[in-house]
């Protein structure tokens, strides 16, 4: 009980707090002093295994329109070893034997999960991959499948969709075991089961150098000067009909701006950086050196600057 002034007893007295009708009671006289309070108090209850664990989750998972219940389902937890738990593991079972015709999806929407999650992809980019396994999965013909090349391929897919790239090597490095080759099978396996569903060629965007410079620069530490002027020169060399992929013009221009910059890169480093193998960036740099006085933004660099680069 605490205190609080009573305007009938004219003075202090104890008062009733009553939860169910948000009143404050005098306990003397009966008066109600307050009515319709606010409880500001925490009002969860926790479900967790662990009856001591403080779980302040007041609702449920979000609803997903890709899942057959929308994945507001109840699923069993497993017991935790403490007695009483008979029960619990009961319902698991059989909740175990009964089919879930969403089993597969939603161990898949975890994988891609994962895989974004360890790129640093953004929520729209794994949402996109979900809808195209959902996809291709529909048409039931994915079977005997690598399904972690596929899931890889999904995302490859979203990533180029979203206008958020990544390469094939990135992609490669998460998942799960996945070869380049597989991915790139699976890939054109799903780009053509979705053509096949729509009646039109699926639109997987355009790759621009561009979009993957300012994360090369960033993975060699390079300063905001040295950034700047990549990302100008990546852009004027969209001018010039340079036959070579668009990452390995990215790592091209980026090896030709640090070595005008006090703080040069060996080609190793700038190799491991992109993905680039060092003899691919060394045939793009031969591409490029005709046009480096038009490509290398005259604030950054001088004339007799870019005579002193090495020639190819």
């Amino acid at each position: 009980m605490a205190d609080a002034f009573c305007s009938d007893c004219k003075k202090h007295t104890e008062v009733v707090f009553d939860h169910s009708a948000g009143d404050t009671v005098c306990s003397e006289c009966g008066l109600v002093l307050e009515s319709h309070s606010i409880d500001e108090t925490s009002e969860w209850r926790t479900f967790a295994n662990e009856s001591g664990d403080n779980d302040p989750v007041r609702v449920g998972g979000p609803s997903n329109p890709l899942l057959t219940d929308g994945g507001l389902s109840t699923v069993i937890a497993k017991p935790n070893g403490a007695t009483g738990d008979f029960l619990s593991s009961s319902l698991g079972r059989w909740q175990n034997r009964g089919s879930n015709p969403d089993r597969g999806l939603i161990q898949a929407f975890k994988t891609i999960a994962t895989m974004s999650d360890r790129l640093g992809l953004v929520a729209t980019i794994k949402d996109r991959a979900n809808e195209i396994y959902k996809k291709v999965e529909d048409q039931k013909s994915s079977r005997g499948r690598n399904q972690d090349a596929l899931l890889a391929a999904c995302l490859y897919i979203a990533c180029r969709q979203e206008d958020k790239p990544r390469t094939v090597k990135e992609i490669c490095s998460v998942a799960n075991g996945a070869t380049k080759k597989e991915i790139g099978r699976a890939k054109e396996y799903i780009v053509k089961q979705l053509g096949l569903e729509t009646g039109q060629s699926v639109e997987m965007g355009t790759i621009h150098a561009g979009d993957f410079m300012r994360r090369f620069c960033s993975n060699l530490g390079m300063n905001n000067q040295a950034v700047k002027a990549a990302q100008e020169a990546v852009q004027k060399s969209e001018e010039f009909d340079i036959r070579r992929s668009p990452i390995s013009i990215a790592a091209a221009v980026i090896y030709i701006i640090t070595q005008l910059s006090d703080d040069k890169k060996p080609l190793r480093d700038i190799s491991i950086a992109t993905g680039v193998a060092e003899g691919t960036i060394r045939n793009s740099y031969k591409d490029l050196y005709p046009h480096v006085s038009k490509i290398i933004p005259g604030w950054y660099a001088k004339e007799e600057d870019l005579k002193n680069l090495c020639s190819p």
